[in-house]
Order: C-alpha cells, then structure tokens, then sequence
C-alpha cells in the first residue's frame, strides 16, 4: 500500500527541494507542471516557488494570456497564463491551479499560471524526442516518459528574454 502523505508535509518536501536545487545541492531533478494540455518540465534550479493562484488584479490594455498582477506577500508578480500564451484555453481558477514564481532567479518578478503541480520527475526516466522546428528556443526540447507521454522542457532564462513574452501591451 503506497504511503500517505499531507499535502502540507508534500509542499515542504518539494520547498526544501527547490531551496536545494536553488543553492546547487542535491540530484538533478526537473518539476512538472502541466498547462491546459501540455506537460512541462523545469529545472528545479531554474524554478521559483510554487504558491496557489491568489486573486490577480487585472490589468488594461494587455494582451489576453496576460492574467494579470498578484501580490505575493507583499511583491508583485505579473502572471502570465502560460496555456493562452502557447495558443491553448485559458486555465480555469480551481483548487489546483498554481503560480509558478519562476523570474526571481533571473531579477524578474515573472509568474506562470498553470493548471497543476506533476511532482518532482527525475531525468532518467525521459528520453529525448526530436525537437519541431517551429518552437521556440525556451520551449525546443522535447522528451518522452516511459508512458509514451511528451513533455516539453521550459528554458526559464530563454522565456524572459523572449520579446514575445516580455511584450504584454497590445
């Protein structure tokens, strides 16, 4: 029988992970994440914190994958819906939706709104698959799981720099 575990005692397993990950300790490892119905990969050291998706303060003028501003003890964070940012449907608001704080490594307070946490995915079970010439860089690689499964792996750094993403007014 496979062991039980809180969901509070979960999120501080994969926060000491991150904070691990973020100082350069521990084994290569990759979060996954899904949005809309794509599965992503990012590196552990790349990734921010995970928090749930607060309530967002629009903002006028943008372009529609921009979700808007949230305040995350006492920082903003522009969020961006990163499924209606890769052409698919908006992410609805429910109990598992989440905020990924992925700029603050890059000096950007950047967030991703994405539908789930997949958990901590360890890179000897992907094998890569050939990349499609028409991504971008931040989203080139490719990887399948033992399932047949095909994520794709989030450059963090690439995304940032991406003028796409960074150009939020229409």
């Amino acid at each position: 029988m496979a062991r039980k575990t809180s969901l509070r005692d979960f999120q501080a397993y994969l926060a000491g992970r991150l904070t691990d990950a973020a100082q350069g300790q521990g084994g290569v490892s990759w979060l996954g994440i899904e949005a809309g119905e794509e599965a992503w990969l990012v590196d552990l050291s790349d990734g921010g914190e995970i928090v749930q998706a607060p309530q967002m303060a629009p903002v006028p003028l943008t372009r529609p994958w921009f979700a808007g501003i949230a305040n995350i003890r006492g920082n903003l964070y522009s969020v961006t819906d990163f499924s209606l940012f890769r052409g698919g449907a908006p992410i609805p608001h429910n109990s598992s939706t989440r905020l990924l704080l992925v700029g603050a490594k890059h000096g950007s307070n950047a967030a991703l709104l994405v539908s789930r946490m997949l958990g901590l995915k360890n890179p000897d079970d992907f094998a890569a698959e050939a990349s499609l010439l028409d991504d971008p860089a931040w989203c080139a690689q490719r990887y399948v799981d033992t399932e047949g499964k095909i994520w794709r792996k989030l450059s963090v750094r690439e995304l940032l720099a991406d003028q796409e993403f960074m150009n939020i007014g229409v």
